[in-house]
């Protein structure tokens, strides 16, 4: 089993899918490094972590929409000491606004964050991990990646072809590589957003834990693409199947989900 006794990296590990991913490889005995913006938050949960499983947590606060943060997330994923086995790039945002009538600094923070900061960190990881012959890298894309719902869609798609090239450089080096790609999921996403995720059902919805477990199985066996739950997997293979004039007008940005008016947090 990759990992086991070994370290983790996570970004956006705050709350989540990235929250999950730290628990879940704290559970297994790897010591964690986890990052976001938010200080105290991390802290606490490092703290928590310590105290239930008694590993090693270190915790790297960064702003990813810097370039900055992002060089130095890059520095720790590149140390020889206590280097590390799994990068798990998770962070990421719903931007709650449309392209045209937004606000593009928010736009390119977004940008930054979830393509930049991805290409950045993924140099420094997949260097390092294949000078050593081993290691693993996950990186959260999204069903969105396959629709046309605005800018989210266009980052999610460019973390899912990025994965795939580089999966296929690093094939025979002993560093896996793979995209998640999940469907709505529970968690503070939707609410940050301006998302009501009432309106949804809840069998539309699978829990972090379940998004984690199957990351984690795809990376371990080398499988490059993921989506995880049997609901998404049938959606993918529609959305892949159907004209894009279709994709676009079922899955564009008017079908976004986000309520007018619902204010961003």
């Amino acid at each position: 089993m990759l990992w086991t006794m070994g370290s983790a990296l996570i970004t956006g590990a705050s709350s989540g899918i990235g929250r999950e991913f730290a628990w879940k490889l704290a559970e297994e005995y790897n010591n964690l490094v986890l990052v976001a913006r938010n200080k105290d938050r991390l802290e606490a949960l490092a703290e928590k972590i310590r105290n239930t499983t008694g590993v090693q947590v270190e915790v790297l606060p960064a702003d990813l929409s810097t370039e900055e943060g992002a060089l130095r997330v890059a520095e720790r994923l590149s140390a020889t000491k206590r280097p590390i086995g799994l990068l798990v790039n998770n962070a990421g945002f719903g931007l709650g606004q449309d392209f045209v009538d937004g606000e593009l600094e928010r736009e390119l923070e977004a940008l930054n964050t979830m393509v930049r900061a991805v290409m950045i960190t993924c140099h420094a990881a997949a260097k390092a991990m294949k000078e050593r012959g081993s290691g693993g890298i996950i990186n959260v894309s999204s069903m969105t990646a396959l629709t046309a719902q605005g800018t989210y869609s266009a980052h999610k798609a460019w973390v899912r072809t990025f994965t795939e090239g580089l999966a296929a450089e690093l094939a025979g080096s002993g560093v896996h590589v793979t995209a998640v790609c999940p469907g709505l999921v529970h968690s503070e996403f939707h609410s940050r957003a301006g998302v009501d995720a009432n309106q949804w059902s809840d069998k539309m919805f699978a829990s972090p834990a379940d998004i984690v477990k199957a990351s984690l199985k795809a990376c371990r066996r080398g499988q490059v693409i993921v989506t995880p739950t049997v609901l998404y997997k049938a959606a993918a293979a529609a959305l892949r199947l159907s004209p894009r004039k279709l994709v676009r007008y079922v899955a564009g940005p008017a079908r976004s989900g986000r309520t007018e008016g619902m204010p961003l947090e």
